[in-house]
C-alpha cells in the first residue's frame, strides 16, 4: 500500500511520498521531459508513482505554488506557460542570488568550483553532440553550483524552482538550438576562470553582463511566442 499524505517512505531522507514526487516532476521539468502545456493527469500520476490520487493532488497543488504548474479551464493542470512578468521575476531573483555568491564576503569553495567545471565541459560535449535540451539543463547547473557557494540549503531549494521555471522559457523556443549556443558556454567558463582566479569583480561584472544579454534573448523568445498566439 502506498505511502498516505504526511507519512515517510521508508529508507527515503525523511521526506514525503508528496515531496518526493514533486522532487521528481520538478526534474523533469528541469530535464525538458515535461515541456509546457504537458498535461498532468491526477490518475495516470496515481499509477505511474503509485501513490493515492490524495497524495498527487497534493502534488499538484505544490507544483502550483512553485509556479511550475497551473489549473486551465476544461484542460486540468498542465506544466505552466511562462509570460514576460514572470521572467522579469526569474531574472530579478537570478541577479540578487548570482551576484551575491560572486561578489559576497563568503569564502569560495574549489569542490564546488571543480563541479561547475566538470558541468560546463558537460556541456560542452552535448554541444557538439547538438543535444541542445542537454546545454540548457546543463547551462542551468552550472549557475545551481554558483548559487551553491552561498552555503544556504534552504537558497538551493529556491534557485532549483527557478531554474525549472526557466526551463519552461528554453522550451517555449521551438528550436532550441536558437538559444543554447557556444557562447553561453564560453562565457561560463570565463567566469569559472575569474572565480578561480579570485578576480571576483571581474567574475562579477562578467555576470552581470551574462544576466543581461541572457534575460533579452529570452524575452525575444515570449515576445515571439505572444505575437504568433496573437495572429
Amino acid at each position: 500500500m502506498p505511502a498516505e499524505r504526511g507519512q515517510r517512505p521508508s529508507g527515503d531522507s525523511g521526506i514525503s511520498i508528496a515531496e518526493r514526487i514533486s522532487h521528481q516532476l520538478r526534474d523533469d521539468i528541469m530535464g525538458g521531459k515535461l515541456p509546457p502545456g504537458t498535461q498532468l493527469v491526477e490518475v495516470d500520476l496515481a499509477a505511474a508513482y503509485g501513490a493515492s490520487r490524495n497524495t498527487i493532488r497534493e502534488v499538484l497543488h505544490q507544483l502550483g505554488r512553485e509556479g511550475l504548474a497551473t489549473f486551465v479551464r476544461h484542460k486540468g493542470v498542465i506544466v505552466r506557460r511562462m509570460e514576460r512578468k514572470d521572467l522579469r521575476e526569474i531574472y530579478a531573483a537570478r541577479r540578487a542570488l548570482e551576484m551575491q555568491a560572486i561578489s559576497g564576503d563568503l569564502p569560495l569553495q574549489p569542490a564546488l568550483l571543480d563541479k561547475m567545471l566538470t558541468t560546463i565541459d558537460a556541456a560542452d560535449r552535448a554541444l557538439a553532440k547538438r543535444n541542445w535540451r542537454n546545454v540548457g539543463t546543463l547551462s542551468l547547473q552550472v549557475h545551481q553550483h554558483i548559487v551553491a557557494q552561498l552555503g544556504s540549503r534552504l537558497l538551493n531549494e529556491y534557485f532549483l524552482t527557478l531554474c525549472a521555471q526557466l526551463r519552461l522559457v528554453f522550451a517555449s523556443e521551438i528550436d532550441e538550438s536558437l538559444i543554447q549556443t557556444a557562447d553561453w558556454i564560453e562565457r561560463e567558463r570565463q567566469i569559472h576562470g575569474l572565480l578561480v582566479k579570485n578576480r571576483r569583480a571581474e567574475a562579477a561584472e562578467a555576470m552581470a553582463a551574462y544576466l543581461d544579454d541572457s534575460e533579452r534573448t529570452l524575452t525575444g523568445v515570449l515576445t515571439r511566442l505572444k505575437n504568433q498566439h496573437a495572429k
